[in-house]
């Protein structure tokens, strides 16, 4: 394993200080998003020369000086500022925090999708069940629930999702289109996004989006919006006995789609498009494995959005490891032909047969 290597090699008060930076997360998580949208760490970006005293900050954000100084302290506290005699200035950290896309999305995630359903993350991993999800309503998955969730919660999740899986569509419709590919069915298309990307890029191919029915609500509009004509959509739970994948395509694509189900599924859903092949189809699988990032802190991003399939999103599924993945593919007798990694920010394209 290329990371997480050599994570016990602290002295016994060092490693007990970064067990007080776990015990106190979620007070420095909210103390760094509430810092964020009051504008806090901004003002202070905008005087980074100068710096600021907290009267200055306090007035020039129009909060007391009392709350400035108690977001300021723990901020300093998280390396998020640092002090300099009595001004105040914003470290590297902190201008992440502020301005870095993908930050801004995983703590955005964090707050509004994640942050009161995770009280209950011990109750779902005993019971195996996403009993956060309850903070929203009454659902057993997240996914019949996306359409209505709150606005905030909705634009999150969607802005999160978005993010990490249309980094790597480009890239892997240059892959698709080398192909020769005329019919493809997205399996999981959820909104169209993929879909109406690769019609854009090529009008020639015939495309079906395959989802549950919420979801093709949305894609629908989607399709309906752009006034595609070559994409069309198929209705169906594909964990249902009775549904069968539709037959005749080129290429079955999945992206980001497999990780929401638990590991006897995986092999079933494989195993349905296995037999919905002829001797010329392939299946591409777009998804971030965490062992095969170019990075740590890609690997860290991709680990820790596990807890969310656990408390919130359906409690059986997570985010892969490849050596796993790999075991059900071969479990559902299918051949990996090519495996491409570095797609986009943080995706691998497996290419089977």
């Amino acid at each position: 394993m290329k990371f997480f290597k050599n994570n016990d090699n602290l002295t016994a008060l060092e490693a007990q200080y970064e067990a007080q930076k776990i015990a106190f997360a979620p007070i420095i998580f909210q103390v760094a998003r509430v810092m964020r949208d009051l504008k806090v760490l901004k003002t202070l970006k905008d005087f980074s020369k100068e710096g600021l005293t907290l009267e200055e900050l306090a007035n020039k954000t129009k909060l007391s000086v009392y709350s400035i100084q108690v977001l300021l302290e723990t901020a300093l506290s998280a390396n998020i500022v640092k002090q300099k005699d009595e001004l105040w200035f914003l470290t590297k950290i902190g201008y992440f925090i502020d301005n870095d896309e993908m930050t801004r999305l995983n703590l955005n995630y964090n707050h509004y999708v994640n942050y009161l359903g995770l009280y209950n993350l011990e109750e779902s991993i005993k019971e195996n069940k996403a009993c956060g999800l309850k903070v929203f309503g009454e659902w057993e998955t997240i996914y019949p629930a996306l359409s209505t969730l709150p606005k905030e919660v909705k634009k999150s999740w969607f802005e999160f999702d978005h993010f990490y899986s249309d980094s790597g569509f480009e890239q892997a419709i240059e892959i698709l289109n080398s192909l020769n590919i005329k019919k493809l069915l997205d399996i999981g298309g959820n909104t169209g996004k993929f879909a109406t990307l690769l019609s854009n890029k090529n009008s020639d191919i015939e495309i079906t989006i395959m989802d549950l029915p919420q979801q093709i609500k949305l894609a629908k509009q989607t399709i309906y919006e752009k006034n595609l004509t070559n994409i069309s959509t198929f209705e169906a739970n594909i964990l249902n006995d009775d549904t069968n994948i539709p037959t005749g395509y080129d290429i079955i694509w999945m992206s980001q789609f497999l990780d929401c189900f638990k590991e006897e599924q995986i092999i079933k859903i494989l195993t349905k498009i296995k037999k919905s092949l002829n001797n010329n189809s392939k299946i591409c699988i777009m998804e971030p494995f965490w062992d095969r990032q170019n990075n740590e802190t890609a690997a860290f991003c991709v680990i820790n959005t596990s807890p969310y399939f656990t408390a919130m999103a359906n409690g059986y599924s997570k985010m892969f490891k490849y050596q796993d993945f790999e075991k059900y593919l071969q479990k559902a007798g299918l051949e990996v032909e090519k495996i491409i990694d570095n797609i986009g920010i943080c995706q691998t394209l497996i290419l089977c047969k």
